[in-house]
Parts: structure tokens; C-alpha cells; sequence
């Protein structure tokens, strides 16, 4: 059974040129026409990301990326026609990545044509607002943790770059197991918001020698400090090398022989290929231990451009979530 939508236009985002956030609206664009192997999705809420912004402020300039383009890497919300899916009309789902708001258009709209394998079936107990904080946090902290790091409840995690929506994530789902967890920021005012892990740093840049015992790391600001997260595990640990918040983003000089410790291992995770089977499992996993995800602010979609304002300035502490 088929949708039957009455309207042909939709409020979006488009991009077209480097954009600030104050310089950011909503536009009438027609509503996507489906095509075989993608489904309509109507867009109950969206979170936003450092990736958009990097997209926005710069990478709207490269030639791979058509323009105009509506940007959003992920969304929640309710099929409106499932095409040629398995998908029924008004199923709740949620989608991210594959190339959503760089390679085709994204989750900045009331619509997002969407291709089916990255649309995910999703049951939870939570409101549209808390499961937009969901998608690609949870599932790259999630992958980050389990799939590169192999967590353990007897592991030392530290997490560098804490005060993120990743991070926070990433905090959450390593208590919930019984890890023993070392977080940091390099604000001392946001200190105060790593009250849940077991010991709360603030990060000058060198902490290699001041923290014994650590196995695990999760590298959220990335190329900066990650030499220096490589020397503060144990033989035997891994570092993931997850986030970019440092804004270096390439290891220039990088020597991997001199670099990376003896007994050390370094890994990184890719946040685009999620899976239904992964999808269902952190929902799942959040609702039996009845987990809500750090939603910092929400906004209306009408208020798209000072949601906007809110993650160039970094104000908002937890997931920025925009509602429809």
C-alpha cells in the first residue's frame, strides 16, 4: 500500500555555496519522486553534526558534491511510500549515512528520498526528539567501542574529547557495561558535565605518563592529540581513531614504526555502513536499561538557522535534535 501525498512542495535546506549559520533558511523545494530501491521518508526530527558543518562552511565547494543539496546525515521518521521495499506506510524508521546530504540530498527537508539499505525498522519507547539524538552518535560510538575497541567490563577506557554527543554516547554505553572510565575536555567549565565517568581530565595536550592502567581509548579530537593518546595505554591496548573535533584532520610526518608504541595497536572506525542487525541492537540495548540519549537542545525546523548557530558556536553540550 502506497502513500497517497497531496502536496508536491516541502520546506528544506539547500546549499549551494559556503553558508554560515546565520546565513542559513528554509526554501520550497518539490517533494522527491520515488524511484525503485529507495523509499520516502517523512522527516519527524533530525540531529545535527560537525560533519554538516564541515560540509556547509567548506566542503560545499568540492566538484563530487551536486549542488544545490539539501545537507543532514540522519533523521527519524515515518515511511510515507515504501517504493518497492518491504517497508509499510507509517513505519517508523530511522536512517543514516551512505551518503545522505553529500551524495544525494539528506535530512534537512520535510521528505528525504532515501536508498532502502541505509533506512533502518525502529522500535522504541522514546519521542521523536530523543531518538533523532540516536542514529549516527550511538552507532559510531557503538561500532567505535565494540567492533574496533573490543570492550570488556574490565576495561580502562579513556575517552578524549568527551563533552560531544559522541562522547557522551560513548560514556553512557561503556558504564552501562561496568567500565571503569577516564573522560576529558579542554574546557575546565565543562568539567562539571563528566560527572559520570570515574575520573574527569582536563585535557593541555599531553597526558602520555599520567594515566597508568588505561586499555582502551576512544580518540575523538583526533590527528592532534592521537600521538599522544597512543602513549598513555597499556601494552596490549587499542586506540580508535574516531573524531576530527581538533580540526587537524591528516598525520603529517606520521611514522607508524616510531609513532605507535611497542605492544600498542591503532584503529579508526568508518561510520558508513550501518546494519539492521546493529540498528535494532542499540535501540534494544538503550531501552532495556531504560537509557535516554544527552539531548543539549532542541529546536523547530523553522528555527533551523540558530539550531545552526548552536553547533558553529559549540554553546550546546549533549545532541543539537531539530523537530518537524
Amino acid at each position: 500500500m502506497q502513500t497517497t501525498i497531496k502536496q508536491t512542495t516541502m520546506r528544506a535546506v539547500r546549499l549551494a555555496q559556503p553558508t554560515p549559520a546565520s546565513m542559513v533558511t528554509l526554501c520550497d523545494a518539490p517533494i522527491p519522486e520515488v524511484k525503485p530501491g529507495w523509499v520516502l521518508v517523512k522527516v519527524k526530527a533530525f540531529g545535527l553534526n560537525h560533519s554538516e558543518q564541515i560540509l556547509r562552511l567548506n566542503e560545499i565547494q568540492a566538484d563530487y558534491i551536486s549542488k544545490p543539496i539539501i545537507p543532514g546525515i540522519e533523521c527519524v521518521g515515518e515511511i510515507a511510500d515504501p517504493s518497492d521495499s518491504a517497508f509499510r506506510v507509517g513505519q517508523k524508521v530511522a536512517a543514516l549515512m551512505g551518503g545522505m546530504g553529500r551524495s544525494f540530498n539528506g535530512s534537512y527537508a520535510e521528505y528525504a528520498l532515501l536508498p532502502t539499505h541505509h533506512v533502518f525498522a525502529v522500535e522504541s519507547a522514546l519521542d521523536w526528539a530523543e531518538m533523532a539524538a540516536i542514529p549516527e552518535s550511538y552507532f559510531t560510538a557503538w561500532g567505535s567501542l565494540f567492533e574496533c575497541l573490543a570492550l570488556q567490563a574490565n576495561d580502562v577506557l579513556l575517552i578524549r574529547g568527551a563533552t560531544c554527543a559522541l562522547g557522551y554516547a560513548a560514556l553512557q554505553i561503556a558504564k552501562a557495561i561496568g567500565c571503569t572510565v577516564v573522560a576529558t575536555t579542554h574546557k575546565e567549565s565543562k568539567l562539571p558535565l563528566l560527572a559520570g565517568a570515574d575520573k574527569a581530565l582536563l585535557d593541555n595536550g599531553r597526558l602520555a605518563a599520567s594515566l597508568p592502567g588505561v586499555t582502551k581509548a576512544l580518540e575523538l579530537v583526533g590527528p592532534k592529540t592521537l600521538p599522544d593518546t597512543l602513549c598513555c595505554l597499556e601494552k596490549g591496548g587499542i586506540v580508535c581513531n574516531t573524531g576530527i573535533l581538533g580540526g587537524v584532520y591528516t598525520l603529517n610526518g606520521f611514522d607508524p614504526i616510531k609513532d605507535i608504541p611497542n605492544g600498542v595497536y591503532l584503529t579508526g572506525f568508518f561510520s558508513n555502513y550501518p546494519t539492521a542487525e546493529t540498528m535494532r541492537t542499540i535501540f534494544r540495548f538503550l531501552d532495556e536499561r531504560r537509557l535516554k540519549p544527552a539531548v543539549g537542545a532542541k529546536f523547530a525546523f523553522e528555527n533551523i538557522r540558530e539550531a545552526c548557530q548552536a553547533l558553529d558556536s559549540g554553546s550546546v553540550n549533549g545532541k543539537i535534535v531539530v523537530t518537524i
